[in-house]
């Protein structure tokens, strides 16, 4: 009866380690990224609300944050896996309730008609994006996109608009901004409060159709990789930088998928903050150059740009480490 007993425990641990190292396997190989542009970034009370709600369930790890106090915006880029029933089709990821569990502090903290910023923003919860990585694909991350679009519109009454490929038709993000007025300033260079109209000119994905100047508008999409990329240029007149970063995007006949803003940053200065649709074709390097070129023509120093997020490998990299460190 021992020997039969051994027997049994033994086959009970093999059986319950077996389906830890299945776990460990598809928690580092079927991986979803979501990005997530906040509307705060000098509230320490807000951001720290935020944080602990993201750090509730384990198995969703914040692998960078980038804040930027004058553009009073912050970027959570969090990581988790996806799980998918006998037929492929993706059916959990732990990031559907991290990232509802961090709008819901957010919107519980933040009060857009109290927000001041130099950057364009429609919404508390301004804008999230899924990418896929490792062996994911981007169905996966759009789908994702869509469960996480459907809860905040309907649980938060939060319009939301679905872009990219969590969009039926495909809508890109800036096509639908441009319809909403995101970029557009309401007070001279700056963006504050909420002024736009609370019945929207166009319907959104999820949510109701009329917005609430407290928490306004969400944008959320899938696409694959893209990098920000922001460039400082030494000089307070915003009106060159905004003729500059036009002429640096596709939209103005410049480097091919590449989308820019001209922004104030500070009291010093202003800056090219860039979208790299594609960036292993248009890198940074040859927008600085080209930033720099123009800039020159107009008389104006240009710093180095720098980065808001890490790139792909590296969050990977990062994700395996932190849930590795946590499960040992």
């Amino acid at each position: 009866m021992e020997l039969i007993d051994s027997l049994l425990g033994k086959k009970g641990q093999d059986m319950d380690r077996n389906c830890k190292d299945k776990k460990k396997t598809v928690m580092h190989s079927m991986l979803l990224c979501c990005k997530l542009y906040i509307s705060e970034a000098r509230n320490a009370e807000a951001l720290d609300s935020i944080e602990r709600a993201a750090k509730r369930d384990p198995e969703t790890v914040i692998v960078n944050k980038f804040e930027d106090r004058d553009y009073n915006r912050v970027c959570y880029t969090l990581v988790s896996y996806v799980v998918h029933d006998s037929t492929g089709c993706p059916i959990y990821s732990p990031l559907q309730q991290s990232v509802v569990a961090m709008a819901e502090a957010a919107y519980e903290a933040i009060n857009l008609e109290q927000h001041l910023g130099t950057h364009p923003r429609l919404g508390v919860m301004d804008d999230i994006l899924c990418h896929p990585l490792a062996r994911a694909s981007l169905d996966e991350a759009a789908w994702l996109a869509q469960k996480v679009a459907a809860e905040i519109g309907n649980r938060f009454q939060v319009p939301v608009y679905l872009y990219g490929a969590a969009n039926p038709t495909g809508k890109a993000l800036d096509t639908i901004r441009r319809e909403l007025g995101y970029f557009r300033p309401n007070n001279g260079h700056h963006w504050v409060g909420w002024t736009q109209p609370q019945v929207l000119p166009e319907k959104p994905n999820e949510g109701p159709e009329v917005v609430t100047s407290a928490r306004g508008i969400s944008m959320i999409g899938a696409r694959p990789w893209i990098a920000m990329y922001n460039i400082p240029v030494m000089s307070t007149d915003v009106s060159t930088a905004r003729r500059i970063a036009l002429m640096v995007s596709a939209r103005g006949g410049g480097l091919p998928t590449v989308q820019t803003l001209g922004l104030v940053h500070g009291e010093d200065s202003t800056e090219i903050a860039c979208m790299l649709l594609e960036p292993n074709q248009i890198g940074a390097d040859r927008v600085q150059n080209h930033v720099e070129k123009l800039a020159a023509q107009e008389g104006l120093d240009v710093e180095q740009g720098y980065f808001t997020d890490i790139p792909p490998q590296m969050i990977t990299e990062r994700y395996r480490k932190l849930i590795n460190a946590d499960s040992d």
